[in-house]
C-alpha cells in the first residue's frame, strides 16, 4: 500500500474550502490591564542574565530596560515600561520573511527549499547542516533564515533588502529604519554567518549570491523596531495575517497559520520544546532582548529586556509571557471541562 506523504497537495483549495478556526478573545480590557502591569511590576527587578557581547552594539544596551505590550487582534494595545525604546529586532525577524517569502513562492515550496523541522542544535549551528541529508533546517535558525533571506524576490541586493523592509514594514504599520551602527558591527562580526552561506552554497541550498545574502540578512537583523512595533507585527500573525491597527493584509491566512507551527517548533532554537511545554504558544526570540508570542484569534505579546540566558532568550521575557500565557489565557493547548454534553 502506498505511503501517504505530508509533502502531497491535500485534495481540496484552501483559498475556496470552507473551514472553522479554533479561537477566541482576549480577557476584557481593565483584566489585562492589571495583568500587565502586575507582570511588570513582579519582574522588572530579576536581574538573571546577561546582555549579549558577542556584537559589540549591543554590549552596551542598559539591562535595566525592560518593556511589556499586547495588541488584540482587533486593536486594543496595552503596554508598560519601556515600549517606544528602538531596539534592533535581531532573530525576531526571522518568521516575518518566511512569512513573506511563503506569500511570494508559496508556503509548499518554501518548506521544499528550506525545511521546517526543529533541529535541536543552537541557532548558528553548522553541525544541524551537516547532519541533515536534506541539508535544509528550518527558517528561524541562522542557516535557514539566511537561505530564507536568499529566497526574499529580487534580482539585486537592494531589492531583496527594500522588499523586506517594506514587507517588515506593513507588519508593523509604520516605516521601519535601518540601525546603522547595529549593521556596522554586526557586519564586522559576523565570519559564522558567511561560513554557514557558503556551506548552505555548495549544497545547493542557498539561492543567491552567499555574501550578497548574508548581508542582506544582517540588515534585516539591524531593523529598528520598538515593543509598540512588535506587539503589533505579532498580532498580525494572530489576525490571520491582516494588521489590526492598518487593516491592511500582510500575508494570506493559509500562509500565517503555517509561519505560526514553525514557530512553536522552533521559535526558541533547542529549547523550543520547553518553551512549548511551559508556555504553549507560538514564540520567537532575538539575540537583543525581544521576544513575540502569538496567541492565534487573541493577540499578539510583545517583550523587550537585553539579559539573556545561555541559549540566548531574554530571561525577563520568558518569565513575563509565561505569566501572561497563564493569567490571559493564552496557551493553546489549555482547556476547561464541558459543563454539559449534549
Amino acid at each position: 500500500m502506498p505511503k501517504f506523504s505530508m509533502h502531497e497537495r491535500l485534495p481540496f483549495d484552501e483559498a475556496t474550502a470552507p473551514s472553522t478556526v479554533s479561537t477566541g478573545e482576549l480577557p476584557d480590557a481593565d483584566h489585562v490591564e492589571e495583568v500587565i502591569t502586575e507582570a511588570y511590576e513582579r519582574y522588572r527587578w530579576n536581574s538573571d542574565g546577561a546582555v549579549a557581547d558577542y556584537i559589540p552594539a549591543l554590549a552596551t544596551a542598559s539591562p535595566e530596560l525592560f518593556g511589556i505590550g499586547v495588541v488584540a487582534a482587533g486593536g486594543r494595545f496595552f503596554e508598560v515600561g519601556d515600549v517606544q525604546t528602538p531596539f534592533s529586532i535581531q532573530s525576531v525577524s526571522k518568521p516575518f520573511v518566511f512569512a513573506l517569502v511563503c506569500e511570494a513562492i508559496g508556503y509548499e515550496a518554501a518548506r521544499h527549499r528550506l525545511g521546517v523541522n526543529s533541529t535541536g542544535f543552537p541557532f548558528n549551528s553548522l553541525m544541524a547542516v551537516e547532519l541533515n541529508l536534506d541539508r535544509t533546517m528550518n527558517p528561524l535558525v541562522n542557516p535557514g533564515a539566511i537561505a530564507t533571506t536568499s529566497l526574499v524576490p529580487g534580482s539585486s541586493a537592494e531589492e531583496k533588502w527594500e522588499r523586506i523592509r517594506d514587507g517588515l514594514s506593513r507588519f508593523a504599520g509604520r516605516d521601519l529604519t535601518l540601525i546603522t551602527e547595529v549593521y556596522a558591527s554586526e557586519s564586522e562580526t559576523n565570519q559564522r554567518n558567511q561560513g554557514i552561506a557558503h556551506l548552505l552554497a555548495s549544497y545547493e541550498r542557498l539561492y543567491f549570491d552567499p555574501d550578497e545574502a548574508t548581508d542582506v540578512y544582517t540588515r534585516q537583523c539591524s531593523l529598528g523596531v520598538t515593543v509598540h512595533d512588535l506587539a503589533v507585527m505579532a498580532a498580525t500573525l494572530a489576525n490571520g495575517g491582516v494588521n489590526p491597527i492598518t487593516r491592511e493584509r500582510v500575508i494570506i491566512a493559509g500562509v500565517c497559520r503555517r509561519v505560526l507551527a514553525v514557530m512553536a517548533t522552533a521559535g526558541l532554537y533547542e529549547l523550543s520544546g520547553d518553551w512549548l511545554y511551559e508556555i504553549g504558544i507560538p514564540g520567537k526570540s532575538g539575540v537583543s532582548g525581544g521576544i513575540v508570542t502569538v496567541s492565534p484569534g487573541k493577540g499578539g505579546l510583545a517583550t523587550f529586556s537585553p539579559p539573556l540566558d545561555d541559549a540566548g532568550n531574554s530571561v525577563r521575557g520568558q518569565l513575563v509571557t509565561k505569566y501572561l500565557a497563564e493569567r490571559l489565557g493564552l496557551n493553546l493547548f489549555a482547556s476547561a471541562p464541558t459543563s454539559a454534553r449534549e
